[in-house]
């Protein structure tokens, strides 16, 4: 717990660029406070990855009633929040918003020491100049202020310490990482893999770049292949914050970690234009307290973050701290997913899968790489796999009596099923604002999400949907199923883009280095800086960005620019 209420830098949120903000600034000499909303993460008693479903009171069945009274939204996030790990997972009731009627906007949220960086997918790809040039290559939004050249080394930097397995594949729109050994594909994706070599020019398969160790590093141990990560892993096979950056920063003697410090807003000093204090809410008492700083990076998650700064309004900022721009809360975006198609594959029934493997395979974009689709700009990446059916088949098939259940008794066909996730574009029209009406647990303003999808983001849904049956097809699939409903946003839980990053500081909140044009002390490097989506997951982007932030952070601090 804090003893003192003044340090070098404060940061919101231990996620994972909170969680390396902290790493970062206290390998570089400063005393560092880490302002976490939820509750402290003992492995020993959190973690249930390894804990039998006949142990669990409703055998994994869950208390629905309950999960539907409490968390009807992180309810919707199927695969991790359950009996298991619902506690991962805020308490809806507590933190509420709104949304437009007819609109729906699916905020999945974790407040714990270590964030969503328990829970998260832990697919991990670089970006290339095919995305940070494509606003200004097509005249929407802002043009990124850096390019891939600037935040390449960022990417080699964190890469190192986290670990990424993966296999190089030499394609110039998606970079290669500095990797671990790759996860071995199964039977049907090499099937498949050759399939798309075999009838297409413009596409490849890869197996997924992952933050899971295929072997020790940086004394972790290498993933067993348990397959529940989102549960937890006692092993710290997976990167996260509480596996990783945290414990490197808590090595240095200069990290300070106050759990249950709900962050209501930032105060401005108009003499030195700086934050001269962070105003917290005690999250079991509801005391009242504030604590200072030099730097404050704000990592809270990208909607989260932007809900500070919209918080802390001035006479100066009327509309939020540091919204001179006018686009704080503004150009939200998400991946879009729900299209795909699945297949039963031929062949291999005397072959069975090894383990449960953590990962799936990825096919990168190929849509507007090198030739222009009519319908749609921007493009998409695949995500999958293919197992063996198992015994849960029998949900679908007929049958009764004996026959019927010894025939689930030994695995069915293999099955290879692949889903998108497409990019959504930067529009002013999908924002966030606050609703002082409706307050959340601790008395702040919660808020009000204006979301929907454009009709780009439901073409290229549409030829997600298509282009998978036409792989499945010449992979020699059958019983070719395709499915086309494309998600509620939020749902991808790649929300992005609320204080976006740019040159002109009449157009964007943060400059080229993540710091905010209108106050040099105050840093975002979660989500809420991205200027565009790109189509891959972004976590890696944040870490390479938190890390080149600090960097820029303490070099001026040094100059006494700080």
């Amino acid at each position: 717990m804090a003893n003192t209420n003044t340090y070098d830098a404060l940061i919101i949120g231990s996620g994972i660029t909170g969680g390396w903000a902290a790493k970062e600034l206290t390998e570089k000499g400063l005393n560092v406070l880490v302002l976490e909303a939820g509750r402290t993460i003992v492995p020993e008693q959190d973690y249930v990855e390894h804990v039998p479903v006949w142990e669990l009171k409703y055998r994994g069945w869950d208390k629905r009633e309950e999960r539907q009274r409490k968390q009807y939204v992180q309810r919707e996030c199927y695969y991790a929040c359950d009996e298991f790990s619902n506690h991962f997972f805020v308490n809806d009731v507590e933190n509420p918003y709104t949304t437009d009627p007819g609109k729906p906007f699916t905020w999945i949220r974790g407040r714990q020491v270590g964030g969503k960086s328990i829970t998260w997918g832990r697919q991990c790809y670089r970006w290339s100049d095919l995305d940070f040039e494509a606003n200004l290559r097509e005249g929407i939004a802002v043009d990124w202020p850096i390019r891939y050249k600037d935040i390449e080394p960022w990417y080699d930097y964190v890469e190192e310490f986290a670990g990424i397995s993966g296999q190089a594949e030499n394609l110039p729109h998606l970079p290669d990482s500095r990797f671990l050994p790759p996860m071995e594909m199964s039977c049907v994706e090499q099937d498949f893999r050759d399939a798309l070599a075999k009838n297409f020019d413009d596409r490849m398969m890869t197996i997924g770049r992952a933050a899971i160790l295929t072997r020790v590093h940086k004394g972790r141990a290498a993933c067993h292949y348990c397959g529940t990560c989102h549960r937890g892993c006692i092993t710290q096979s997976y990167f996260s914050s509480l596996n990783s950056t945290l414990p490197a920063a808590q090595k240095t003697g200069r990290l300070t970690i106050r759990p249950y410090s709900v962050v209501h807003s930032l105060e401005f000093d108009s003499d030195t234009r700086r934050i001269s204090s962070v105003r917290v809410i005690d999250g079991q008492t509801k005391a009242t307290m504030e604590f200072k700083g030099r730097v404050v990076f704000v990592c809270a998650s990208a909607l989260e973050s932007a809900r500070i700064l919209l918080n802390s309004a001035t006479p100066e900022f009327p509309n939020g701290l540091a919204n001179s721009s006018g686009e704080l809360g503004h150009n939200v975006m998400d991946h879009h997913m729900g299209a795909g198609a699945s297949a039963v594959m031929p062949g291999h029934l005397d072959k069975m899968p090894f383990g449960n493997r953590p990962n799936g395979i990825y096919i990168p974009r190929f849509r507007n790489v090198k030739t222009k689709q009519k319908d749609f700009v921007r493009g998409y990446g695949y995500q999958g796999g293919g197992s063996r059916e198992g015994w849960n088949r029998g949900l679908s098939m007929p049958g009764f009596g004996a026959d019927f259940k010894n025939g689930l008794r030994m695995p069915g066909p293999w099955r290879m099923t692949i889903g998108g996730f497409g990019e959504s574009l930067p529009f002013h029209s999908n924002y966030i604002e606050v609703d002082p009406n409706k307050l959340d647990a601790w008395g702040i303003p919660t808020l009000k999400i204006h979301y929907e999808w454009s009709e780009n983001e439901r073409a290229m849904s549409r030829d997600i949907a298509a282009q998978a049956a036409e792989m499945m097809a010449a992979a020699g699939g059958s019983e070719i199923s395709v499915f086309q409903e494309i998600s509620a946003p939020g749902l991808s839980i790649h929300e992005m883009g609320s204080a976006r990053m740019g040159r002109d500081p009449k157009t964007s909140v943060l400059n080229a280095n993540n710091q905010a044009h209108d106050v040099k002390n105050l840093f975002m490097t979660d989500g809420a800086c991205m200027t565009s989506a790109s189509c891959v997951n972004p976590s890696l982007t944040y870490m390479a960005l938190t890390a080149r932030a600090c960097d820029f952070a303490v070099g001026q601090m040094k100059k006494n620019e700080l």
